[in-house]
């Protein structure tokens, strides 16, 4: 339930009620009640943006203006696997005055109304010694692999993830796209996951594919739901989620099939605006 309070100028508790005072009262009333429609729904309503899912294709003006514009009808937060300097290369460094919630680490680094709010830590929940059995074998493994090109960068340490990728995150865009194309033939990163499934099977782990190159790594839990259990403390009543990787496997998959989201799979920048559109300014 949402309760509106609403402050009229000249009016006390303890005042006669004028003609003069009334009418003041009421135009006060009309105006708050033009206003109603869209204050209730941004009050009632959070939407929650995959950052890979409607990014790549859209200038950060576009970005920008497009933010802008819903924040007027729902509260909106963005979400990623990347840390937040990633985040904002893609939607610009004053991202955490964009939007109301910023979840860099699938919400393990969660920022609201442009302060930070909370950040855990992969290091603490595992202990150094899960962790460096954890990086060696994944170093090993990839020593064993061949792939058209190499450059750095293989594990990314973040505060609550480790980034593990076989080409290494340090790669060209061209050479981005070679490994993804390779990928998607080869399964590079899905054999790579189902082999560290059954190393460090029963410790705790999971693991998700995500983006070209890459795929993360994080306690049980740790994935893009972790960011629900901070929005659904400002009890809105539907939480929209927007994400490309929404098959099992994908990293969107646990927070669009979580009951207390309304999933909405999007492929593309535009996708994402249409139905933005639809839901929210119809």
């Amino acid at each position: 339930m949402v309760r509106w309070y609403i402050p009229c100028r000249g009016l006390s508790s303890h005042e006669d009620l004028s003609s003069s005072t009334v009418s003041s009262a009421l135009h006060c009333l009309r105006h708050s009640l033009s206003t109603l429609s869209v204050g209730a729904l941004s009050l009632m309503y959070s939407c929650i943006l995959d950052v890979s899912s409607w990014i790549v294709a859209s200038t950060l003006t576009n970005v920008a203006d497009f933010l802008q514009r819903l924040r007027t009808r729902v509260r909106v937060g963005v979400v990623g696997g990347s840390d937040l300097s990633k985040i904002k290369e893609q939607l610009g460094a004053d991202v955490i005055q964009k939007v109301d919630y910023v979840f860099a680490e699938n919400g393990l680094v969660a920022y609201k109304n442009g302060q930070l709010l909370s950040v855990q830590s992969i290091q603490a929940h595992m202990g150094e010694e899960l962790l460096q059995d954890f990086i060696n074998f994944c170093l090993n493994y990839m020593a064993s692999i061949k792939l058209p090109k190499k450059r750095g960068t293989f594990i990314e340490f973040r505060n609550g993830m480790l980034n593990v990728s076989p080409v290494g995150r340090s790669c060209s865009q061209e050479e981005r796209i070679e490994f993804y194309e390779l990928d998607q033939k080869e399964k590079i990163r899905e054999k790579f996951v189902s082999a560290l499934k059954e190393e460090f099977k029963g410790k705790g782990l999971s693991f998700s594919i995500g983006g070209q190159i890459s795929f993360d790594v994080f306690p049980d839990g740790w994935d893009k739901r972790y960011c629900l259990g901070i929005v659904e403390k400002d009890h809105y009543s539907t939480i929209h989620f927007f994400g490309d990787k929404t098959k099992p496997g994908g990293n969107d998959y646990e927070i669009f099939s979580d009951p207390r989201t309304v999933g909405h799979e999007v492929s593309c920048p535009e996708d994402t605006r249409r139905l933005c559109e639809q839901l929210f300014f119809c």
